[in-house]
């Protein structure tokens, strides 16, 4: 949480018509108590911004208050620090509306609710314009609890669902042990896909499947956020771009400033199976990011003795030869001390999507033991595991990028699973810092390779 975010959170609070602070006060000394005359002045319009205290507090259970409050007809919510926690069973939001949570403010799931695996803690659906503010506060849910009986298994137990939303901005928030998804951004109903989705300062920590998936979205920002220590259930990654069917899109959508750390799967994951040369052209762009497993400035020996696991850093897979077209972009990442490789790119064709890193680093690979693992190792990975989708493996490009490995290996290893078609168009240069040398295998027949891809580093 930045100090600036912080202090204009505030002062829109004191800001804002009928101030939160007269909010409060009248509320106060029986926070307990639904305020009768205030949630009438909100009802009948005149007024517009509201506590949701003002329709009570109960520390065991305040899911029907809170309830209420969310569909009242306040333009403005704040759920104010009530020295206890906001218990709750599943809640809904609208549209239309600004929901700030004070700082210090835990919303917690309730235990023992949550039995069906699709209850997520705040959900919307075909909802526009709203916001989801609250630097300081923690919205946490309960995943040791579903990942054990009597809870059935499941992944869709999400901190925030989105589904076909528009105009929506998440800010400042820690969404912690979700059933699934920190924040999951999905197309419903009539809606193909959510649009216009701002993600920011916000850490998703410790949930069962990702710390976001995006499953449909057009222009989304995820920035300055940490999506870091997933674990549950395959994927398992930090971020995961996966569309269902080919009439969803991921369409300029960009990763920025991000931070990821110790995922039990990829750090950042892409895949496009689902999508055809009808679909939307793809647009994705992640800028200046950090990928790790440990801590920074551990080394390589450290995270591999602590056994940390971790599958790579990136993973870009599956878009097949009648796949869509369009552009996968990572430009300013960085991985560190990853479990698998830095960068893996499977079953892409050429013929389609491009994938393109510029100046990104990859630094010491493969320190888990990855027992089940028989495909060779090296930092970077391109590799053919179904032909049936694409025989056209390649389209990648590397603008001025970095290998830092100690390992006696390629700084780039090209692998076909089963049949060999053979790999084509890979274009740039990749610097290798490594005092065994620079150098690649291509397997053959490679075709369209620049002749200087892989080089030492001067």
């Amino acid at each position: 949480m930045s100090l600036f975010s912080k202090t204009m959170t505030t002062a829109l609070l004191l800001a804002l018509p009928g101030a939160f602070g007269t909010a409060l006060a009248e509320t106060l000394p029986t926070p307990c108590t639904r305020n009768e005359s205030a949630v009438r002045q909100v009802a009948s319009g005149e007024r517009d911004t509201a506590s949701a205290a003002w329709w009570g507090f109960n520390t065991e259970d305040v899911t029907d208050a809170l309830q209420a409050a969310l569909d009242s007809r306040a333009k403005t919510l704040l759920i104010p620090y009530m020295g206890e926690a906001w218990i709750v069973r599943p809640l809904r939001v609208h549209g239309d509306q600004t929901i700030l949570f004070e700082s210090g403010v835990l919303v917690l799931a309730k235990k023992g609710e949550f039995q069906g695996g699709g209850d997520s803690l705040f959900s919307a659906s075909e909802a526009d314009n709203i916001t989801l503010r609250g630097y300081g506060a923690v919205l946490r849910m309960r995943k040791k609890d579903y990942q054990n009986p009597p809870y059935k298994p499941a992944e869709w137990r999400m901190g925030i669902a989105l589904r076909g939303c528009r105009n929506v901005t998440i800010e400042g928030l820690r969404i912690e042990s979700s059933g699934g998804d920190g924040i999951y951004i999905d197309s419903d109903g009539k809606r193909g896909w959510c649009e216009n989705i701002t993600v920011r300062d916000v850490t998703c920590w410790d949930n069962h499947r990702q710390g976001i998936s995006v499953i449909s979205a057009q222009n989304l920002l995820v920035e300055s956020c940490s999506l870091s220590g997933t674990g549950g259930t395959a994927p398992e990654s930090g971020i995961d771009f996966e569309p269902d069917s080919p009439n969803q899109r991921m369409a300029n959508c960009v990763v920025r400033n991000c931070l990821f750390e110790n995922n039990r799967g990829n750090a950042a994951a892409v895949y496009m199976k689902p999508l055809t040369r009808e679909s939307a052209d793809v647009s994705i762009l992640f800028e200046n990011c950090v990928m790790r497993m440990g801590s920074p400035g551990d080394s390589a020996e450290t995270v591999r003795d602590a056994k940390l696991g971790g599958w790579g850093g990136i993973a870009v897979g599956t878009s097949k030869d009648d796949g869509p077209r369009g552009l996968v972009e990572f430009r300013n990442c960085t991985t560190e001390n990853t479990g698998r490789e830095g960068a893996r790119i499977y079953d892409k064709s050429a013929d389609g999507v491009r994938v393109r890193f510029v100046n990104c680093h990859w630094k010491s690979p493969w320190l888990d033991d990855a027992a089940d693992h028989t495909e060779p190792r090296a930092p970077i990975s391109i590799t053919l595991r179904r032909p049936s989708l694409t025989t056209h493996l390649g389209g990648v490009e590397f603008v001025d990028c970095h290998v830092y490995d100690r390992e006696d290996r390629p700084a780039l290893v090209v692998h076909m699973d089963k049949e060999n078609h053979g790999v084509r168009d890979l274009a740039g240069t990749v610097w290798v810092h490594n005092p065994h040398g620079a150098r690649a295998d291509f397997g053959s027949p490679a075709e369209n390779i620049a002749p200087d891809l892989i080089r030492p580093a001067e």
